[in-house]
């Protein structure tokens, strides 16, 4: 049992670190994109999209490939580190931002490409820096977009098993993550520690998307309130 919160602990950290990342990088990202206008846009949505139909274990095999030392990224990574990168907890991080990216750049885009120029504009002629604009009206407009993107990420992380198994193995302490742990009690026919972690899985994945969805509908009800 002691594996199991080891994996869980595992897991959380996994999901929490990989969500920062993710809307740090997914917030320009989406801002770029809903601002964009070029032919080949939907080529870069597609790429970006592409988690969300591909299945986890050929984006798995693909990120293992280029994770190995003989690439340049495996190779630069243990070069700088002295690790490997895959079989390892930073490689974990690497796939769980790549696989998740649509689930932060989405709801962001929507949020963005709503977003009316009208009101930035105001706030520029009302003498407003780049940074007031920012955090007074672009952050509260397009906050249950946020939340949801934030929501997202951190809850597709912790369901991930395809890509990180691929690219993780199943290392105890290391790269056993929750649903690793899962389907070795499983194969193991211990069926009672597996019904624990996934009904477990089940009541928080539940309560965090129940959460999700209360947040996102009080941001939407408060900023209509106002604007009303």
């Amino acid at each position: 049992m002691s594996g199991d919160w080891t994996a869980i602990w595992l897991t959380l950290k996994l999901a929490v670190i990989s969500s920062l990342i993710l809307m740090i990088i997914a917030t320009p990202l989406a801002w770029w994109l809903a601002k964009w206008q070029h032919p080949a846009k939907p080529i870069v949505q597609a790429v970006i999209a592409l988690p969300l139909v591909l299945p986890p274990t050929v984006l798995g095999f693909y990120l293992l490939l280029a994770f190995s030392p003989q690439s340049w990224l495996g190779s630069g990574w243990e070069s700088l580190t002295g690790g490997q990168l895959a079989f390892s907890f930073a490689g974990l991080v690497i796939g769980s931002v790549i696989y998740s990216l649509p689930f932060a750049v989405q709801p962001l885009y929507a949020g963005f490409v709503q977003l009316d120029i009208k009101y930035l504009e105001t706030a520029g002629m009302l003498g407003l820096s780049r940074t007031a604009q920012i955090r007074r009206v672009i952050l509260p407009m397009v906050k249950p977009h946020i939340i949801t993107a934030l929501g997202l990420a951190f809850a597709h992380t912790l369901g991930e098993f395809g890509v990180v198994l691929m690219i993780g193995g199943n290392i105890p302490g290391e790269t056993q993550v929750l649903s690793i742990s899962l389907y070795d009690h499983v194969e193991s026919l211990n069926y009672g520690q597996a019904h624990q972690l996934a009904i477990g899985l089940l009541i928080f994945s539940l309560i965090l998307m129940s959460l999700l969805y209360r947040l996102n509908r009080k941001g939407r009800d408060a900023w209509n309130s106002r604007s009303g």
